[in-house]
């Protein structure tokens, strides 16, 4: 992997390094864009079983969170941070020996909670440094971003509905859900209340177990997702996965997920498209947990701001339909523009 090339191709403008033996880290943080403000991304605690594997990652989400910041109209560029290790296995020095990493970045890179983190490893973090969001509530912060998250997600497949089934309504819908984490728990709250049939995977016995207490219908066999027979498509594990080997074995009329990168390869927006699924780009979908936190940097955190902010996702998601329609592009390409113009614009007036 040619690292400084792929940068170049990119966008990208930092990869930093940080090891400590002494704790057992080894991380990374990539900063692609600062053109509208500080990079924000959280931080992915994650096994990679090799260095290029995590590099492509970090590298491939700090870009995806600097057209998810611009998309959703906020004041930050995009960053994104990993450390390669198991989440049981972290520690209260390695995630300060992260901190001291952050702080070490003099505020280029703001970090919260990703894959593997929590607000707990939050407030450890803070002990080294300012540069950090998604604070416990009693902190100040907003806690624990998964819940708005899902509440975005909700928000723009409602969205989805209405374009293909011409109301927002998800009563009777069949949803299949990859991957039933934290967001995908709080997208379920949703889905339930709106009398929603949950068809659920999770390559977890104890995420699945979850859903069976919940009543919603499980699918043991994680690769069998694909071929379930559903209205909607809810990616909301790892990326990557809609691709040559998956698409053509989808039976729904909207993937609409929160997992990030979604997409294997660019032109899988257009498979999907011609396979006359919607696609809801999933760095729209899944911008709840960003802008609710940019609602806690220089302010006092205001929920029901944030909820209603949040709740605009299904505009977004409108708007990017729109633009795909009325220019014969994908949604993945319509949501690019929307990212790019807006850092253009910016661009030229600097």
């Amino acid at each position: 992997m040619n690292i400084t090339q792929y940068m170049e191709t990119h966008g990208h403008e930092q990869l930093s390094v940080f090891t400590d033996n002494s704790v057992g880290i080894r991380a990374f943080i990539s900063i692609h864009d600062t053109t509208l403000g500080p990079a924000l991304g959280g931080v992915r605690i994650w096994p990679h079983k090799t260095e290029d594997d995590a590099l492509m990652d970090v590298l491939r989400l700090s870009r995806g969170m600097t057209y998810k910041a611009a998309a959703s109209g906020l004041h930050m560029g995009g960053g994104k941070a990993l450390i390669m290790a198991s989440s049981q296995d972290k520690t209260e020095a390695m995630m300060r020996a992260f901190g001291r990493f952050v702080e070490s970045l003099g505020g280029r890179y703001i970090t919260t909670e990703d894959v593997g983190a929590t607000t707990q490893d939050m407030e450890w973090i803070a002990q080294e440094t300012n540069h950090v969001t998604g604070l416990p509530v009693n902190l100040g912060g907003s806690g624990d971003p998964s819940e708005m998250t899902g509440y975005g997600i909700y928000q723009g497949m409602k969205a989805c509905a209405k374009e293909i089934w011409g109301n927002g309504s998800l009563k009777g819908r069949t949803i299949a859900i990859q991957g039933f984490g934290k967001v995908a728990s709080y997208l379920a709250g949703h889905l339930i209340q709106e009398d929603a049939k949950l068809i659920v995977t999770d390559i977890n016995q104890s995420a699945l177990d979850r859903a069976g207490e919940l009543g919603l219908e499980v699918i043991d066999d994680p690769s069998a997702i694909y071929e379930v027979a559903c209205d909607i498509f809810a990616p909301c594990a790892l990326g990557g996965i809609l691709n040559d080997d998956t698409i053509p074995r989808l039976k729904c009329k909207v993937v609409a997920g929160s997992a990030n990168n979604q997409l294997l390869d660019d032109h899988h927006a257009s498979t999907l498209q011609d396979q006359g699924i919607l696609y809801a780009p999933d760095y729209i979908l899944n911008a709840g947990g960003i802008i609710n936190i940019s609602l806690e940097m220089g302010q006092p955190y205001d929920e029901k701001a944030a909820t209603e902010k949040v709740a605009r996702i299904y505009d977004t998601i409108e708007s990017v339909i729109y633009l795909a329609k009325n220019e014969g592009i994908t949604t993945a390409r319509a949501a690019d523009r929307l990212a790019e113009e807006r850092i253009t614009a910016k661009r030229c007036l600097s």
